[in-house]
């Protein structure tokens, strides 16, 4: 997997606070779907942590589910990290580290402020103004729960990802699923399966100590 797959959309129920703005004439966003996205970030802006635990399905462009992976995301304001099989990402809003178990390497990065690339802390902050046009697609129904599935597309038509669909528990205003969709036919779906807000999580969360990787092999691109 590459690392911007695991960095982006993740964090699910972590939630799109901020307030949605119209765009122009030409692919204007829906004012349902920003009705729906207020709500959502009027909730869980207020949260100072997130946990969440998470399943990562990829499918080929038959459909066929290829990989299934469990994860785990913690997010504090800026700072977030990722546990997945085999691999961890952590940053803290001005180093990123990212960690190959089977290689015992990590890489280690500045994070670039002004990057549009999303992160489990940027899902914090209002980024499809900018970045993205939505609209509010049919609502599905799945093991007995009601969904409002917003469609987001990127206004930068080069990016790989040409669609996202945001799955919205309508009951409990819990984002609750997120698939995207790459140009070359690979989707992949991150669902949630456990989210806890308010957990209490230190600093020390949000950065990576060697000391506790005996040999590991530091990459340092800064």
């Amino acid at each position: 997997m590459r690392k911007i797959l695991f960095m982006s959309m993740l964090a699910g129920s972590v939630a799109m606070s901020g307030m949605a703005q119209t765009k122009g004439s030409l692919g204007a966003n829906d004012p349902k779907a920003k009705v729906i996205l207020d709500n959502v970030s009027k909730k869980f802006s207020t949260f100072k942590t997130v946990v969440a635990n998470f399943v990562l399905k990829v499918e080929g462009g038959n459909n066929s589910v290829t990989d299934s992976k469990k994860g785990t995301v913690y997010v504090k304001g800026s700072k977030y990290k990722v546990n997945l099989e085999g691999q961890e990402i952590i940053s803290d809003n001005k180093t990123s580290w990212t960690y190959q178990k089977d290689a015992n390497e990590v890489t280690i990065n500045n994070v670039d402020q002004g990057s549009t690339q999303l992160t489990p802390a940027k899902l914090f902050t209002n980024f499809y103004d900018k970045d993205y046009l939505y609209r509010l697609d049919a609502e599905t129904t799945e093991k007995g729960k009601v969904y409002q599935n917003i469609e987001m597309t990127p206004t930068d038509k080069s990016k790989n990802v040409f669609k996202v669909i945001v799955s919205i528990d309508k009951k409990n205003q819990n984002i609750s699923k997120m698939k995207m969709f790459e140009k070359n036919g690979n989707r992949y779906t991150y669902e949630i399966t456990n989210f806890t807000p308010n957990t209490n999580l230190t600093d020390a969360t949000f950065s990576f100590d060697a000391k506790k990787y005996p040999g590991v092999e530091v990459v340092d691109l800064r």
